[in-house]
């Protein structure tokens, strides 16, 4: 049996659903396309890996989306409680070594994702921050679950409270390259992703026009 997981979590592609905060400055359409293109960047960050997939959607399957995986549906009040539960099914089936995901990283690659598995060979946890304060990557070897209970999922101090926890545990852990998610209209615009896809840059033009 393949001993190492990833887990992608996708929300399911609806328009006012998705990157809301985003949605405030360009408008829910905006917002829509750019989440779709962001899926599309996880897709095939995804697409080669030799590790299992399994790939949680927010809402309902959608079968046109990541073919030929595990595909289910995400399970919890908050985002913490939908994590845990994923990585516990993980371990309960086998796993060893398990990494999440999101999808609205545009920089993501396989190198990250692999990277992160290749970590918990001698770590109990691995993290990809986010920019903004949070993470973009979660890896555990062993399941812990305090890392994802009565945590700020939303706030600047998501990872510094959930480091000094694992801290206080006597947890390893270590991190990776720092990388920026889309939330704001100029984490958009300040993108590689957004400056190279001039097809995504004429949508958002014309709905501005």
């Amino acid at each position: 049996m393949n001993k190492e997981l990833v887990i992608v979590f996708v929300k399911n592609i609806k328009l006012g659903k998705v990157k809301t905060r985003l949605a405030k400055t360009i408008g829910n359409q905006g917002a829509f396309d750019v989440y779709s293109e962001l899926v599309q960047v996880t897709e095939k960050a995804t697409s080669n890996l030799t590790a299992n997939k399994r790939i949680y959607f927010s809402d309902a399957i959608v079968n046109t989306k990541w073919q030929n995986d595990y595909k289910t549906v995400q399970k919890g009040i908050d985002l913490g409680e939908r994590m845990k539960n994923a990585f516990k099914k993980g371990f309960e089936d086998g796993y060893e070594r398990i990494v999440l995901i999101g999808s609205d990283l545009p920089d993501i690659t396989a190198d990250h994702i692999d990277l992160g598995l290749k970590k918990l060979k001698k770590n109990e946890a691995v993290f990809g921050p986010a920019e903004d304060g949070g993470y973009y990557l979660i890896g555990l070897s062993k399941m812990h679950e305090f890392i994802f209970n009565n945590k700020p999922w939303s706030e600047t101090s998501l990872l510094e409270k959930t480091i000094n926890e694992l801290q206080e545990n006597k947890i390893t852990f270590t991190t990776l390259k720092t990388l920026n998610d889309i939330d704001t209209f100029e984490d958009l615009v300040t993108s590689e992703f957004y400056k190279s896809n001039i097809k995504l840059q004429e949508k958002i033009k014309q709905l501005h026009d």
